[in-house]
């Protein structure tokens, strides 16, 4: 983002020479451009700006970035002085947030109150009729994991420990990580994707390693600063069932959008009965006639 920084840089200092932004407060931000009282500010941008662009490419979509910025507020400027029925776009504009304020209770709703309706019972009786859904598409793997300098003392003691599924052996290596361990990793309880194991590894050395985890479990890897050690406990392939334990979050989130409509229309008659019952409601048409 370097290049980014000094190409805003070079922006502010031919604005600054300009003197357009001088008197505005801008509390803290750094103005890129200005159109007419509207500011396009360097946060905007660089929360814009994609990861891992080159150089030139960074450049790139800064300039087109602000140049679109410029162009839309021009539009947008020259669309409030000719446009006619304000009132109707100003309807358009509460619609909009009336749906969007909605749904985002509605969301917070069911997270809160759906969610915790969902029963363990439920979850396993949708995850055995439909054992079809839930194939792995990449393997997974319960176990340990822990990162030490290569010049660390003890690894005698960690190649025992670290192979072992014993409360005796987990105290040990937990012990010795808090003086030792780079990273200290425990997931014998949590299934956790290959890759994301794979990527606390050495890349070239865990590529091979990673072929054979269905008979090997135990792997030992180093670099030129630290040793690796990995003990697989449990291990499912790619194409395997997923376990129940590591489908139940999906389970739950098909299950909640299965009932979702029905909720909201439960919510919605529990809110009508409510207020009818508070007189809240006035009905001005059904006294027309009189």
């Amino acid at each position: 983002m370097n290049n980014v920084y000094i190409w805003t840089l070079i922006f502010c200092l031919v604005m600054s020479l300009g003197g357009c932004t001088q008197k505005h407060d801008h509390k803290g931000k750094i103005p890129l451009v200005e159109v007419n009282g509207k500011f396009l500010y360097q946060e905007d941008l660089h929360a814009a700006l994609p990861l891992n662009l080159s150089k030139d490419d960074s450049i790139l979509f800064a300039e087109s970035y602000v140049r679109n910025w410029v162009e839309d507020a021009l539009l947008f400027e020259k669309a409030e002085d000719n446009v006619r029925d304000s009132e109707k776009v100003k309807a358009l504009v509460e619609s909009y947030r009336k749906a969007l304020v909605m749904h985002a209770y509605q969301e917070e709703l069911i997270k809160q109150q759906l969610a915790e309706e969902i029963t363990q019972a439920e979850i396993m009786d949708f995850y055995e009729k439909n054992r079809s859904l839930f194939v792995l598409e990449n393997p997974i793997a319960k176990g340990l994991f822990i990162k030490v300098p290569l010049q660390s003392s003890g690894l005698g003691d960690v190649r025992r420990w670290y192979k072992k599924n014993t409360q005796d052996a987990i105290e040990q290596l937990e012990k010795y990580s808090l003086r030792n361990a780079v990273t200290y990793d425990y997931f014998y309880d949590q299934w956790r994707p290959l890759e994301e194991i794979g990527a606390m590894m050495p890349i070239q050395k865990w590529e091979a390693e990673s072929r054979n985890l269905g008979q090997n479990r135990d792997v030992e890897l180093k670099d030129t600063a630290f040793h690796y050690f990995l003990h697989v406990e449990e291990y499912q392939e790619k194409g395997a069932q997923k376990p129940l334990d590591f489908a139940q979050e999906e389970i739950k989130e098909i299950l909640i959008n299965l009932k979702r409509v029905e909720f909201i229309n439960r919510v919605k008659e529990d809110l009508f009965f409510q207020a009818s019952n508070k007189n809240e409601i006035i009905y001005y048409y059904l006294n027309s006639d009189e």
